[in-house]
C-alpha cells in the first residue's frame, strides 16, 4: 500500500472501558470510520497513549487492527528512550502487515545531533518500511536536530517528517533539511500556514472526532481554497485545553463514538473540568462541513 497517497493521517485514540481494559468494539468502529473517510491510520502514537500502555496491550491493539485488514495504510508509533527496546518493537512489527513507522525523537534523554542521528539511523536500519521522523519538542523536551535530518535524508527508509513544534519558520527549516522528502504538519490548527509553506499533509488529532470534516479541511488547505481559519483554529485549540488526548476522548465519549473518556494513567479525564469547549467546537465544525458539502 502506497503511504505517499495519503495527505491525512489520524493519530487514532485508544478507547478504554470503565475498568481500563481495551474497548475493541469501539476501536473497530474508529478504524472503519477513518477508512470510510479516506484517512491513513496512525496507531499507538502519543494520541493513542502508547507510552502509558504495556507491551501486551500495545500488541493486542496492533494485532486487532491488522486483523481487520483495513483498506487504509497502517503507520505505527515507535518511541521511548531505550534503543534496543524500540528495535525489538520494530522487529515485532516487521512480522505484521503494517506499512510505515513514526519514529519520535527520544524522550527525556535530550540527545544532541550525533546521538539523534545514530538513534534514527539504527531504527531505520531495523525497518524495511517507510519511516516518518517526528519532531515534538513539547513532549520530548528537545527538538529534532536539523543536522541529524540532513545526514539522514538519503536513507532508503526516510519517507517524511511530522513537524509539531508550532512554528512555520521551523517547518521551513525541516522542509529544507529533508532533501525533497515530505514534511507533514503535526498541529491541526496550523495546517493552513503549513500548507502554504509546502506541507504534504496533516497528522491529526481532530480527525478522530471529525474524520470526514478534517479530510475536507486538509484538501482545501492543500488546494488553497480554505477560508475558515478562525473556525478551525478555535475548534482545533479546543482539543488541547487539557493534555492530549483528554479533550478529544471527552468529545468522542459525549458523541457516543467511544463508550468512555477513560484515560490510561497517569492521564485522567478528570483533568478536563467541562466538555463545553469541545461540544461548541463540534457544532461549528459540523455546520461548516454541511455548508461545504
Amino acid at each position: 500500500m502506497n503511504v505517499t497517497n495519503y495527505a491525512l493521517w489520524t493519530a487514532v485514540v485508544t478507547p478504554l472501558l470503565p475498568n481500563g481494559s481495551l474497548d475493541l468494539e469501539s476501536l473497530t468502529r474508529l478504524v472503519n470510520e477513518q477508512v470510510e473517510a479516506g484517512n491513513g491510520l496512525l496507531i499507538l502514537g502519543s494520541t493513542g497513549e502508547a507510552l502509558n500502555l504495556n507491551l501486551k496491550t500495545r500488541k493486542q491493539i496492533i494485532e486487532h487492527v491488522v486483523a481487520m485488514n483495513p483498506a487504509s495504510p497502517i503507520m505505527v508509533g515507535v518511541g521511548g528512550n531505550l534503543l534496543e527496546e524500540q528495535k525489538e518493537w520494530i522487529q515485532y512489527l516487521e512480522g505484521l502487515n503494517v506499512h510505515a513507522y513514526l519514529l519520535v525523537t527520544p524522550h527525556y534523554a535530550k540527545p544532541g545531533p550525533v546521538g539523534q542521528y545514530h538513534w534514527f539511523q539504527a531504527l531505520m536500519d531495523t525497518s524495511s518500511r517507510p519511516c516518518m521522523l517526528y519532531n515534538v519538542p513539547g513532549r520530548t523536551a528537545i527538538p529534532m536536530a536539523i543536522d541529524a535530518v540532513k545526514r539522514l535524508n538519503t536513507h532508503k527508509n526516510f519517507w517524511a517528517i511530522k513537524e509539531a513544534s508550532g512554528s512555520v519558520d521551523k517547518f521551513k527549516e525541516y522542509l529544507s533539511a529533508a532533501g525533497g522528502k515530505q514534511v507533514f504538519c503535526g498541529d491541526d490548527a496550523l495546517m493552513p500556514e503549513f500548507a502554504h509553506a509546502g506541507a504534504a499533509g496533516l497528522v491529526s488529532v481532530a480527525s478522530n472526532a471529525w474524520p470526514k470534516q478534517t479530510n475536507l479541511y486538509v484538501k482545501q488547505c492543500l488546494n488553497k481554497t480554505f477560508d475558515a481559519k478562525e473556525l478551525w483554529t478555535k475548534a482545533s485549540n479546543s482539543l488541547f485545553v487539557a493534555s492530549n488526548p483528554v479533550p478529544v476522548k471527552r468529545l468522542m465519549a459525549e458523541k457516543g463514538t467511544i463508550k468512555t473518556a477513560i484515560m490510561m494513567a497517569p492521564l485522567s479525564h478528570e483533568d478536563m473540568e467541562s466538555s463545553e469547549p469541545v461540544i461548541a467546537a463540534d457544532i461549528e465544525v459540523n455546520r461548516w462541513y454541511q455548508e461545504m458539502k
